[in-house]
């Protein structure tokens, strides 16, 4: 069953009751504005980014998921206008030079400049900010995301935010309340909602400021970087100054009307803090999930400057761009591992998902991950979907064939077990080929180990070798069974099943976890399973 064969009414009320998450959230738009948006505005969704790097995993996340809300919406709401705004906030002063980059002489003496402002080092473009959010945008185009990218240099710097920024001046005081009890003392000395940039070398200063005039946009504050300290009268408006990151947020919010942006729980002070500075502007936060972050393998917070998280080119070597999006749906409250482990376990559960879908019945369809996934840039849910190997199938036999193994070795194998074994006729499959290489070539080969057998699993070897010898032509099925029934044979001394199949993996595969045996023997062929006995007995 696809979104075709569902009524509108069919989906719209299915959604509102549906437990799926992005429903939740979505519903609570619909509490916000039981009658839409006044004049049949378009509900606004932010997310923000900071250019001093390059966009990353958790920039993906956050537009996906937020991307997922807004289609969730979209079916609530019968097809009420929404814009997904990505937001770089390239005002920010560069505050030191990353290692990774060309002509660090040059950026550092750019230090304390706003990033738009800095030459970029790269040379391709009118300034750092420039160079970083030209990736950025690359990088959700590359993903088919619908956005509409805004920079806050270009809205503070054509003046499209002096109107908030009146707002900040006269509310300064108000503004000062909130935020000062939250500072430590030494912070609270220097804080100042509004950072000015000096007229004398372009820096972003962080220095109390009087407010001189709210409606003109003037400022006295003393110049660090003028001789002496001398007071100044500043203009704040065109570009002359930005706000603080938590004033800014709140400001943002008001002055593009934003409805809804989730953040990562470190932020939680922060939306508290941003929602009352709305407030005081005359707007309100807007609504939002608080995220949880993610966890390396051993559990601890990812960090940049650890290197210990997983970056989405990684994910996109070992697994697919679908994968990823299904393991970011999934749990979004809780904390999540990370590292290249999950990845052959999310793309699995992602084709199990999937295969599912045409044939829920539409309340099963809205809680499952690949209906929004399907919908998320504007596709319709729906359509067969499923791939004739697992890929931790793949993986066992790309283990077995070797680190050296090539993509044409693997396709001769999957003609034992794959109708139209043809690359063309399965590119997903062909993809997850060049994928499954790629990691058994960097963390599986290195690991394994093929044991001897034990004097009883060397018995019960000899017994599996002469059966299939006898069935030369066995599905994936009896041979299953036949494995089942020789580990039950009790001359052959299991105590359990589980003895078995362990066995098998680690005598076979050299690994001590595997795949169903008889899909195993189906694809890598009777004749191969049986000289990979034949090399355990010999070994």
């Amino acid at each position: 069953m696809t979104d075709q064969a569902i009524s509108d009414a069919a989906l719209t009320a299915a959604a509102q009751t549906s437990k799926a998450w992005p429903f939740e959230e979505a519903r609570r738009l619909l509490k916000r504005y039981p009658q839409g948006k006044p004049g049949g505005a378009a509900m606004v969704f932010e997310t923000g980014y900071g250019p001093s790097g390059l966009p990353h995993i958790g920039t993906f996340q956050e537009v996906l998921r937020t991307t997922l809300v807004r289609r969730a919406y979209e079916v609530l709401s019968g097809g009420a206008p929404t814009r997904l705004i990505a937001f770089s906030d390239d005002m920010d002063g560069l505050r030191k030079v990353p290692d990774n980059l060309p002509n660090a002489a040059m950026l550092t003496g750019h230090i304390g400049q706003p990033l738009s402002r800095i030459p970029d080092p790269f040379g391709t473009h009118a300034s750092f900010a420039h160079h970083n959010n030209a990736l950025l945008r690359e990088f959700l185009d590359r993903f088919g995301f619908d956005y509409e990218f805004i920079a806050a240099s270009d809205r503070y710097n054509t003046g499209g935010f002096d109107e908030a920024l009146r707002g900040v001046l006269r509310n300064f005081d108000a503004i000062m309340a909130i935020m000062l009890p939250t500072l430590r003392e030494e912070r609270r000395r220097t804080y100042s909602p509004v950072l000015p940039i000096s007229p004398t070398t372009g820096h972003v200063l962080q220095v109390p400021v009087r407010v001189v005039d709210a409606e003109a946009g003037l400022i006295a504050f003393e110049d660090p970087d003028e001789s002496g300290g001398k007071t100044v009268e500043h203009c704040i408006f065109g570009g002359g100054a930005k706000l603080q990151w938590k004033v800014d947020w709140a400001m943002r919010w008001v002055a593009l009307g934003v409805d809804y942006e989730m953040c990562g729980k470190d932020l939680t002070d922060s939306v508290t803090q941003s929602g009352r500075i709305a407030s005081v502007l005359g707007g309100r936060r807007p609504e939002g999930m608080i995220y949880e972050l993610f966890l390396d393998e051993n559990g601890e917070k990812i960090s940049k400057s650890k290197g210990n998280g997983l970056t989405i080119d990684q994910w996109l070597t070992y697994g697919s761009e679908e994968s990823l999006g299904f393991y970011l749906y999934r749990e979004p409250k809780s904390a999540k591992q990370l590292h290249v482990g999950v990845v052959p376990r999310a793309v699995d559960e992602y084709w199990q998902f999937r295969e599912k879908l045409p044939t829920q019945p539409v309340e099963q369809q809205l809680g499952n991950p690949v209906w929004h996934l399907l919908r998320a840039n504007g596709g319709v849910a729906g359509g067969q979907g499923s791939l004739p190997v697992t890929y931790g199938l793949l993986l066992n036999l790309v283990g077995v064939l070797g680190a050296h193994a090539s993509r044409a070795q693997v396709w001769s194998y999957l003609a034992n077990y794959v109708a139209d074994a043809d690359p063309a006729a399965h590119p997903a499959l062909d993809s997850l080929v060049t994928s499954a290489l790629a990691y058994n070539r960097d963390f599986v080969a290195p690991t394994l180990h093929h044991r001897k057998p034990q004097p009883h699993e060397a018995g019960a070897l000899a017994a599996l070798d002469a059966a299939l010898a006898q069935r030369p032509d066995a599905g994936s099925d009896e041979l299953q069974t036949l494995v089942y029934e020789i580990g039950k044979d009790e001359a052959h001394g299991f105590a359990n099943l589980r003895d078995w199949f362990k066995a098998l993996y680690e005598t076979l595969l050299g690994s001590s976890q595997g795949p169903r045996m008889g899909s195993f023997i189906a694809l890598y062929g009777i004749a191969g399973t049986r000289q990979l006995i034949a090399e355990a007995l010999t070994d």
